[in-house]
């Protein structure tokens, strides 16, 4: 069974930076792709990153563009979230999702607040 472990969320003033991690486990195949998603209070999931193992592609949402960098340690099995300039509408529970052909498995999320 794949599973999750998302961390690095926490309280960060606007401007400053946050660092998150997702290391997956219990899956047997080369060719996945991990994803952030965040969800704030009262809106629905959004995409904001993903990354692919095998080409090592990425995809930034426009709202992040810029200000944040995904990158792999596909040796750990784990995917980072590097987070700058951090603005007040970052503010979401983010989360990672695993994808490979036999579908989608998620963490359970990370808090991250951004003062004003």
């Amino acid at each position: 069974e794949v599973q999750l472990v998302e961390s690095g969320g926490g309280l960060v003033q606007a401007g400053g930076s946050l660092r998150l991690s997702c290391a997956a486990s219990g899956f047997t195949f080369d060719d996945y792709t991990i994803g952030w998603f965040r969800q704030a209070p009262g809106k629905e999931r959004e995409g904001v990153s993903c990354i692919s193992s095998s080409e090592g592609s990425t995809y930034y949402a426009d709202s992040v563009k810029g200000r944040f960098t995904i990158s792999g340690d596909f040796a750990k099995n784990t995917v980072y979230l590097q987070m700058n300039s951090l603005k007040p509408e970052d503010t979401a529970v983010y989360y990672c999702k695993y994808s490979d052909w036999t579908g989608d498995y998620w963490g359970q999320g990370t808090q991250v607040t951004v003062s004003s």
